[in-house]
């Protein structure tokens, strides 16, 4: 610890000798603001000097990684996979924890209200955009203010796709049959404001179509009842819905990208299959607590860009449906509000409500 004492006779009578001159008030006057100044000055660097010490040796201690959903969905997968790259990297102790609940707000509370220290971590998606407007004034933490971002992992196009009991093979016809009955068709997903749910919503808004949204919880529930012919439109993820395209329980018409995604190369984009150009995904991205020392979230965005980008992971993540990025803070945090606000717009023209 650094003491900062007051100046010795010796070193005091020099300065005022500097300042002679003067009369002998104005010379202590002037002494007095000089020292004064020094103070200030040296205690602002002796402030910085811990954490600056404290953000070179982190983490020496285990990382906390909160995922706000259960195990084995892609958003667990997928943090999973970039977190044992960057352990194997690093040599860092990095402890996977599951909080699932409220759509995410549950482990997404529990990051905001931790120390911002580096050792607590969020994966969100897009329901965590979604819900700075489906609750507005009513989550216990701010979608923005209370995150550092660290950096946007990947993005992981959305596949249409339909019953086998519904009469089109393509978006084109979809359309045409929606409006030929309006109403008649339902549409599921995993939930209100799941990333899936709003993109069949703008769907909706920008083909000019009536379909009902049927939520569910999960995809699980949602596929099981697309392929009995209960829903005839489910959109979600191509690891979700491409086992069962492939098995022939169901029909894929697009994905909602402006090119088609690897690993599923045989299914059009959605202009492709003559629908309108709309772009709707899920994503990945990491967040830290608010104020969280910027050297610490610029090191481990590094880690994680090393991680998502080398070859291992390109092919993981392919295997997946998603999109490797590994971004920077700055563009992660770019990316959100960007997200923040086209949701925000998509669920007041459709009036969606939060269950």
């Amino acid at each position: 610890m650094l003491t900062v004492h007051a100046p010795s006779p010796l070193v005091k009578g020099s300065i005022e000798r500097i300042f002679s001159k003067g009369s002998p008030m104005k010379t202590r006057a002037v002494v007095s603001r000089c020292w004064s100044l020094s103070l200030l000055m040296l205690g602002c660097l002796v402030s910085l000097m811990p954490q600056a010490s404290w953000a070179q040796s982190w983490p020496n201690k285990p990382i906390k990684w909160v995922i706000p959903y259960p195990p084995g969905g892609i958003t667990d997968s997928a943090t999973r996979m970039v977190v044992q790259k960057v352990q194997e990297q690093t040599a860092w102790s990095i402890v996977i924890d599951n909080k699932a609940g409220a759509n995410s707000i549950l482990g997404a509370e529990i990051v905001a209200r931790s120390a911002a220290d580096g050792y607590t971590f969020l994966t969100v998606i897009g329901a965590h955009a979604a819900n700075a407007t489906l609750y507005a004034g009513r989550l216990p933490f701010d979608v923005v203010k209370s995150f550092s971002p660290v950096s946007l992992v990947g993005i992981a196009p959305l596949l249409m796709t339909a019953s086998p009991q519904l009469p089109v093979k393509d978006v084109k016809e979809l359309i045409a049959y929606a409006k030929q009955h309006p109403g008649k068709l339902s549409f599921g997903s995993s939930g209100v404001g799941a990333a899936a749910h709003l993109t069949q919503e703008l769907l909706k808004q920008v083909a000019g179509i009536d379909m009902v949204h049927v939520p569910y919880k999960g995809t699980a529930p949602a596929l099981t009842d697309l392929i009995s012919g209960n829903i005839q439109i489910l959109t979600d993820t191509p690891s979700a819905l491409m086992p069962q395209v492939r098995a022939g329980k169901i029909k894929a018409l697009a994905v909602f990208s402006p090119k088609r995604v690897a690993g599923t190369m045989e299914v059009p984009t959605i202009q492709e299959a003559g629908g309108p150009a709309i772009d709707g995904s899920t994503w990945v991205l990491f967040l830290a607590p608010a104020n969280t020392p910027s050297e610490i979230v610029n090191k481990l965005s590094q880690e994680v860009a090393k991680a998502v980008r080398s070859n291992e992971m390109l092919a993981r993540f392919e295997g997946l449906g998603i999109e490797a990025v590994g971004s920077t803070p700055e563009d992660a945090s770019k990316f959100l509000s960007e997200e923040i606000l086209k949701w925000a717009k998509v669920i007041s023209s459709a009036n969606v409500k939060a269950e």
